[in-house]
C-alpha cells in the first residue's frame, strides 16, 4: 500500500481572469507534517479549500486516499478535518454547546468526546461564557477542538496559532506534535510564524503567485540552513574583495542593507579579522548566526 495519501497533479484554479493556482503539483505522505508557506494571496487557502471540497479546481487532478472521483473524495474527507480561515462557530453558544452541536451533526456517538477535546485545547473551564466574548486565541482553540472531534487521520489547518500568546503557541505546538507522533495524524499547516513551522514540520512546500517555488524535507532544510558570520565594516565592498582575495574565503554574500555574510572560513575568524584590520578595514559588527526557515523563504521569494 502506498504511503502517499494526497496526490495533487497539475492543479489550476482560475477566478475570472486571475489564475490563483498555476500547475500545482505535490504529494503528502502518511505521518508527515507539511508546512505550506507563502505570502498572502499566494494560493495557500485556495489549495486547502479544494482539498476540503469548498472549491473546485479549473484543471488538474486531486487524489486523496487513492480516490479521485467525487464520491471517493467525499469519503476520503470523512477521514480528515479542516480548519480553514475563520473557524466555524455559533457566537451565542458556549464552547460546549458548539461542540455538542458538531458531535450530533457528525454522528459521533461518544458524548464524552466533547469534554475530551475541551481539555485537550485547554477550554474546559470556559463555563457559560459564549463564543461572542471569546478572545481570538480562544476562538482558534475552539476551531482546533472542532477539528479534533472526529479523531481525524489527516488535519488541514490554516493559521492554527493565529492570535495565541507565546504560552498558547507552545501548547498547541506540543499538542500537534503529540497527535502526529502518538496517533500518526498527518497534517498540512499554513502559518506566517515560520519559526514555529521549523520546530514542527517534516516537509515544506513553498508557493508564491499560485506557483510551487520549492519543496524540501526538514533534513534538506537543515543542510540548506548553514552557519555564517554576519559582518559589517566601514567599507564592506573592499572587505568582500579582501575576504575572497587574501583570506581564502570562497563564499561571501552581500545583503540588501550592504552587510556581508561569510559562509566559510568560520574556524579562522581571528586570523580573518586580523587580515581585514591590517588592510585598513574596521569591523563594526561581527556575529555568528545561522540561516533559518524565514531566511530561506525570504531568499526564495526574492529570487
Amino acid at each position: 500500500m502506498s504511503d502517499v495519501i494526497v496526490d495533487v497533479r497539475n492543479l489550476t484554479k482560475q477566478f475570472g481572469r486571475q489564475l490563483a493556482l498555476d500547475d500545482v503539483t505535490f504529494q503528502i505522505k502518511k505521518g508527515s507534517i507539511v508546512g505550506l508557506i507563502g505570502p498572502n494571496g499566494a494560493g495557500k487557502t485556495t489549495i486547502m479549500k479544494i482539498m476540503g471540497g469548498l472549491s473546485f479546481p479549473t484543471g488538474g487532478a486531486l487524489t486523496m486516499y487513492g480516490a479521485s472521483d467525487e464520491m471517493g473524495l467525499n469519503h476520503a474527507r470523512s477521514r480528515m478535518s479542516f480548519m480553514i480561515e475563520t473557524p466555524y462557530e455559533k457566537e451565542k453558544m458556549t464552547a460546549r454547546e458548539n461542540l455538542e452541536k458538531q458531535r450530533i451533526q457528525k454522528g459521533i456517538p461518544d458524548k464524552r468526546r466533547v469534554e475530551e477535546v475541551l481539555k485537550i485545547v485547554n477550554l474546559e473551564n470556559t463555563g457559560k461564557k459564549i463564543v461572542k466574548n471569546f478572545s481570538l486565541g480562544m476562538r482558534q482553540r475552539l476551531g482546533l477542538a472542532n477539528a479534533l472531534m472526529g479523531k481525524p487521520e489527516f488535519m488541514v489547518l490554516d493559521e492554527p496559532i493565529n492570535g495565541l500568546d507565546p504560552e498558547g503557541i507552545v501548547e498547541i505546538r506540543e499538542l500537534l506534535r503529540k497527535l502526529n507522533k502518538e496517533d500518526n495524524v498527518t497534517m498540512m499547516i499554513s502559518s506566517h510564524i515560520l519559526s514555529e513551522l521549523s520546530l514542527l514540520c517534516t516537509d515544506y512546500i513553498f508557493i508564491n503567485h499560485g506557483k510551487i517555488k520549492g519543496r524540501l524535507t526538514a533534513e534538506e532544510l537543515k543542510e540548506a540552513c548553514s552557519e555564517f558570520y554576519h559582518l559589517d565594516t566601514d567599507n564592506n565592498e573592499k572587505a568582500s574583495a579582501i575576504l575572497l582575495r587574501e583570506c581564502g574565503v570562497t563564499r561571501v554574500e552581500t545583503m540588501e542593507d550592504g552587510s556581508l555574510r561569510m559562509y566559510d572560513g568560520l574556524d579562522r575568524i581571528h586570523e580573518i579579522s586580523r587580515t581585514l584590520y591590517e588592510n585598513g578595514i574596521i569591523p563594526v559588527e561581527l556575529s555568528k548566526n545561522e540561516v533559518n526557515l524565514e531566511d530561506y523563504y525570504m531568499k526564495m521569494v526574492r529570487e
